[in-house]
């Protein structure tokens, strides 16, 4: 899916929604993939060092709603 990936930082408020694909059969890699208020979609590179903080960021807020 991805065949660019970005490596500069989205600012917070340009980020509408962010999904995660784990690496699997449809792609060797882990894919983030941001939609932006422009309704504009972009793949992130999941080896920056911004993109994994708002990976844990992600996960972490996932947990938190799971046991509410």
């Amino acid at each position: 899916m991805c065949l660019k990936l970005e490596s500069r930082v989205i600012p917070q408020n340009s980020l509408r929604s962010v999904e995660i694909f784990p690496k699997g059969s449809h792609c060797k890699n882990t894919e983030v993939i941001a939609g932006l208020v422009s309704g504009e979609k972009i793949c992130l590179n999941p080896q920056t060092m911004w993109v994994k903080k708002l990976i844990r960021f992600i996960e972490k807020k996932e947990k938190m709603i799971r046991k509410a």
